[in-house]
């Protein structure tokens, strides 16, 4: 039986839409040894040439884009 996947297409798609601008377009890259090594072609996404050189700042900025201007500004306790 399939399972409905917790992210669909449309939240690729708006995730994009908002990080259009924001994000360095990132390359993605083989290696010949790795592809070797495990006998199959393998994509390296290279999120580590963002400006802040994290994979994380796709998520975080996506996740903070969508919170209410409220949220936005309020402090911690």
């Amino acid at each position: 039986m399939a399972t409905a996947l917790p992210v669909t297409f449309d939240d690729v798609h708006d995730a994009a839409a908002r990080l259009n601008g924001i994000a360095h377009r990132t390359p993605v890259l083989t290696s010949r040894t790795l592809n070797s090594m495990l006998g199959a072609e393998v994509f390296i996404k290279c999120e580590n040439f963002q400006r802040i050189g994290a994979f994380k700042f796709r998520g975080a900025y996506n996740a903070a884009a969508q919170l209410p201007p409220e949220q936005l500004t309020k402090r911690p306790s």
